[in-house]
């Protein structure tokens, strides 16, 4: 089964990092938030990937281009031409990456519908490269094949922002610093989708969050698997900081490979 993982956007919120570099190439950790998503979905045994890339796509090709060598020892015979590379004990992921240019410009429907002729004719996944969670991918997929629709999207409770009030009348009974869960479900992306979800696409204008989604929803087609751990999307400098030093603390808690 083949994973989708758009990495096109401009990722405006977060311009002090972007100006340089897609969103997805930001690093938490040492290494782009798109390589943590992708260890998550390789824990669970998907493996093949394929990346809409858009703004400044090259510097996601460049970085899967050398990865190996980065990653291992080199031997370079500067007579030859030649460079070879060997194991120094770092594991180098067995992963397949189809990296497929979908426009600068093109919406997120868009992009999903142009991955169409890769992606084949059979279930497959799709989440942003710019958000990682805990969920358990295996029981996705399982509720995904138990429901026979053709959608099924991930409904998390993000975290509040700022500390939450309780009032009654106009004096605070409660006061909570830390950050609450809201009541709310919202689209946490991590989809599990069937081809017929193409049909529901116009073209490179289409928002999937808007038209596809509301659509298959009024279809009964859009089913929510309810995640209640954690997730985390990283649209801000204060998200990314977040994300860091939940990586220094040393138990970061979307990281469920060893």
């Amino acid at each position: 089964m083949k994973v989708a993982i758009l990495a096109g956007g401009l990722g405006t919120r977060l311009a002090e990092e972007t100006e340089i570099r897609p969103k997805p190439m930001v690093e938490i950790g040492g290494r782009p938030i798109l390589w943590h998503i992708m260890k998550h979905y390789s824990w669970y045994g998907y493996k093949n990937f394929v990346v809409a890339l858009g703004y400044k796509g090259e510097y996601i090709k460049k970085f899967f281009s050398d990865y190996r060598h980065l990653s291992s020892d080199l031997t370079i015979d500067l007579g030859a031409g030649t460079l070879k590379s060997s194991s120094n004990g770092n594991r180098i992921e067995d992963w397949i990456i189809e990296l497929i240019e979908t426009g600068r410009d093109t919406y997120t429907g868009g992009r999903i519908k142009r991955l169409a002729p890769v992606l084949g004719d059979g279930t497959f996944m799709l989440t942003w490269g710019d958000g990682v969670s805990s969920v358990d991918l295996d029981e996705l997929l399982k509720f995904h094949r138990s429901h026979g629709k053709l959608a099924t999207v991930t409904a998390v409770r993000p975290s509040a922002r700022f500390g939450k009030l309780d009032l009654e009348e106009d004096r605070v009974v409660k006061f909570s610093e830390k950050p609450q869960l809201e009541e709310g479900w919202i689209n946490g992306a991590f989809f599990v989708l069937e081809p017929g979800i193409f049909d529901y696409i116009d073209g490179d204008d289409t928002q999937w969050e808007v038209e596809p989604l509301e659509g298959l929803a009024a279809d009964g087609e859009l089913m929510a698997y309810r995640h209640d751990g954690f997730w985390q999307c990283m649209d801000t400098i204060r998200d990314k900081k977040l994300l860091q030093s939940l990586w220094e603390s040393g138990n970061p808690p979307w990281r469920v490979w060893e």
